[in-house]
């Protein structure tokens, strides 16, 4: 057993428990950050596995990290730089495409080539669309009020939510419980006629999720990746220079800067509970570590079902875990090339090129890619969003070369087939680069490596259940002051001493870092102590 009881263990270095680690570190707390892996960074790292080739191994872009985040914990004195990227594409399977660019005038003039109704539509559409961002961006970073509770700091919220909602007018408190509720392709019917502008704008209602476009509560998915920002621009999408990596160097910078340590290769057999609180954790090598309070960034069924002894919990809570929606449906290739692939689709240097690309150009094909899902097979048709990276930032490829990164949906956690082997999963890699192949003529034939990624990879390499990465649905029963489970959606446990601070808390996943903010401040404020700002 250590001989030092510390004020604090962070189970996990991902990017939420190296977010909660500075916030506790520069209010003064001695922390540690246990990671079992031998490197930091959870779902956000660069690694190179060929070569001089540097790899987005999980998640790839960077949007939703909180501004607030980056100043407070000075992230760009740690070596943080975000590149914003052009815009995207979708191809079309008749050789035509509908390109996305950041120029508002040249978006509407290129949606008006496939419908001038359309072109009027957009500014419609994204005036909707930020009013939600709008109304949800402040709770981003705060504790989810609790409606039954009559603690003074909930009503308080309850109440200033009520006046937010009171100001929007009785027509727009409509529009927004039905968006909140609606699918992403009636919400998209209401504004779009044209299927390839549909199709690109529902893309972002599928990504990480296990829904298809047609199933309700996708309009929410949608949103969720709209509200990200880079540069004050809101919505905007980027490249870490470095990869993905990059984010949790800075945060692990800059956690080390103020007091913090980490210990990669240690990975916990479980939390350790006396008398009703977390007093620490055991190593799997068998060595305890005692601490105050323990912050646990794993979701919330390897949190309560993996590293506590059932036995400490409310019977209820175990089950209601159980439930929680935890579902993996995406997959991940990383693909080392030889030079830039041609998309005869786009035209040759085109900026739209350099943003994110897609080659599903109909909601139908979506749906269909959720039925083979529904299914337990792989989408044979799958939704892919590919990048390019190396375009913007050289540093991820020898010169002359290039990465891209493609993320999958849909592929199963569990094949009805049987479980994954290496046959299966080279069928499924095969499955996306064939698809891919058929928009580029020379694809194939710059392959000099792919690294392919199953959701049963993704958990057993990362940690996160099934694969999921946003640490469980996003859906309206799993949102605000249902996340993770009614009644503990404040980052607090059952017992005493131990917080959740990962995804699986408000308000849910990507790279945003706000669950370990807002758990590293609901510490804080148990103990009484000012919220670094």
């Amino acid at each position: 057993m250590s001989g030092t009881t510390l004020d604090a263990i962070v189970v996990g270095a991902g990017h939420n428990g190296l977010v909660a680690a500075c916030y506790l570190a520069r209010a003064g707390l001695k922390v540690q950050v246990l990671e079992r892996n031998d490197y930091v960074g959870g779902a956000a790292v660069s690694r190179q596995l060929y070569q001089n080739f540097t790899y987005s191994n999980c998640s790839y872009v960077c949007s939703l990290l909180r501004p607030e985040i980056m100043r407070a914990l000075e992230l760009p004195k740690y070596g943080l730089q975000i590149i914003p990227y052009d815009g995207g594409c979708t191809m079309m399977s008749d050789g035509g495409h509908l390109a996305i660019y950041d120029n508002h005038d040249a978006l509407r003039r290129e949606i008006g080539r496939h419908s001038q109704r359309d072109a009027e539509a957009y500014d419609r559409y994204s005036r909707d669309v930020m009013r939600q961002c709008k109304f949800i961006k402040p709770l981003l970073l705060r504790e989810p009020p609790d409606p039954t509770s009559f603690r003074p700091r909930d009503i308080g919220s309850l109440l200033d939510l009520g006046i937010r909602l009171n100001r929007l007018g009785s027509e727009r408190i409509h529009d927004t419980l039905r968006f909140w509720t609606m699918s992403a392709a009636d919400f998209l019917d209401e504004y779009f006629e044209s299927e390839i502008v549909k199709a690109h704008f529902a893309g972002s209602s599928i990504i990480g999720t296990a829904l298809g476009p047609r199933s309700p509560g996708t309009a929410y998915v949608l949103l969720h990746h709209y509200m990200g920002e880079i540069d004050d621009t809101v919505g905007a999408w980027g490249f870490a220079r470095g990869g993905m990596g990059a984010v949790t160097a800075a945060l692990a910078a800059s956690l080390q800067a103020s007091g913090g340590t980490i210990r990669t290769g240690a990975g916990i057999d479980r939390i350790v509970v006396r008398n009703g609180r977390a007093v620490g954790v055991v190593l799997h090598d068998g060595e305890e570590i005692r601490a105050s309070r323990v912050l646990s960034s794993m979701d919330v069924k390897r949190t309560f079902l993996e590293s506590v002894d059932e036995k400490e919990l409310p019977g209820e809570l175990v089950q209601q875990v159980r439930n929680f929606k935890i579902r993996g449906s995406s997959g991940k290739l990383n693909i080392a090339l030889d030079g830039l692939p041609v998309f005869p689709a786009i035209p040759a240097g085109a900026p739209c090129s350099r943003g994110d690309m897609h080659v599903t150009d109909t909601i139908e094909m979506m749906e269909r890619a959720y039925d083979d899902w529904k299914e337990g097979a792989w989408s044979r048709a799958p939704y892919i969003d590919m990048l390019i990276p190396s375009q913007i930032d050289p540093t991820m490829a020898p010169d002359g070369k290039h990465y891209m990164s493609v993320f999958v949906q849909y592929c199963p956690y569990q094949l009805a087939s049987g479980p994954w082997d290496a046959e299966k999963r080279r069928a499924f890699g095969d499955t996306v680069i064939d698809t891919i192949a058929r928009h580029s003529p020379n694809f194939k034939s710059l392959i000099l490596h792919a690294e392919v990624r199953t959701p049963w990879d993704i958990e057993r390499e990362v940690g996160l259940t099934e694969g999921n990465i946003f640490q469980g649905e996003l859906t309206m029963d799993q949102l605000l002051f249902n996340r993770p489970i009614p009644g503990y959606a404040q980052y607090r446990t059952p017992l005493q001493g131990l917080y959740l601070c990962g995804s699986s808390t408000h308000p849910g996943g990507g790279v945003m870092g706000a669950p370990g903010a807002n758990a590293a401040n609901a510490v804080l404020r148990d103990l009484g102590r000012t919220v670094p700002r």
